[in-house]
């Protein structure tokens, strides 16, 4: 009986794994207040041993570490000031230290600062562009050399500014689209072992000091009708981690703002 062309192919073996977050390592850069602080929480539900990183939220850490032990996980908190030349690094290898491994990181430590065209300063700029872009940028190489044995999986925090031009967040949207250029190219790079992701929140956590009306237009104009949360932005997280056929990706997270036009 003669066989089918399709019968004839080499049969092509499936490389998924179920991805186990339980008893992983992660560092979170920025993770003691805000959409940070979400992150680290669902990365401890999930049972993974979190270092908290920190700029100046001393007490926040803090808080934000017991809450992680009231998960049942474990928690150590880093300090550092990743605009400075060299402290990415440091904190990634001292993390490692911490945990023994690394095989997680999240970098979503950022500045978001109103900057109108021809308001803008260079100390500004620079200041923007060394937190949200530099500093996931060597943090990720030092994760890469970390990583390079046992694989692992970064996930880099952009915004949806990244994709839309916000006339008084010029600075801020292009050191986001460096973010989702730099997951590209670093997927390309770092593949197999170690998978490059990112997430472009919308409107899940409005800045501080915008208020009550600015939520309500911004939910109007929104196609899902309403705001989203840090939670939304952790599912996508989750998602990432688990996804193992899934590199070089950014996932909009907006409940479609970036689909209006």
């Amino acid at each position: 009986m003669r066989r089918s062309p399709r019968e004839d192919q080499p049969r092509q073996r499936s490389g998924h794994h179920r991805v186990i977050l339980e008893g992983r390592a992660a560092l979170v850069t920025g993770g003691a207040h805000r959409v940070g602080r979400a992150i680290t929480l669902a990365l401890a539900a999930a049972g993974m041993r979190l270092v908290i990183h920190y700029h100046a939220s001393a007490d926040e850490a803090e808080e934000t570490a017991g809450m992680v032990r009231d998960l049942g996980s474990s928690a150590r908190i880093v300090q550092a000031d990743l605009r400075l030349a060299g402290e990415p690094e440091r904190v990634v290898r001292e993390s490692a230290a911490l945990l023994g491994q690394l095989d997680v990181l999240v970098n979503s430590a950022a500045v978001m600062v109103r900057t109108p065209l021809g308001k803008v300063t260079v100390a500004e700029w620079d200041d923007m562009f060394a937190l949200n872009l530099r500093a996931p940028f060597f943090a990720c190489q030092a994760a890469a050399e970390v990583m390079a044995e046992q694989g692992g999986a970064i996930v880099n925090i952009a915004d949806l500014a990244a994709f839309e031009t916000w006339p008084s967040y010029i600075p801020h949207g292009v050191s986001k689209a460096g973010v989702v250029q730099l997951t590209r190219a670093l997927a390309r790079v770092l593949g197999p072992k170690i998978r490059v992701n990112a997430i472009a929140p919308g409107a899940v956590l409005l800045p501080e000091g915008w208020d009550e009306s600015a939520a309500e237009q911004l939910a109007g104009s929104t196609p899902l009708g309403r705001l989203g949360s840090p939670e939304d932005v952790t599912e996508a997280l989750l998602y990432l981690l688990r996804a193992d056929y899934v590199t070089g990706e950014t996932l909009i997270v907006d409940g479609g703002r970036h689909i209006r036009s």
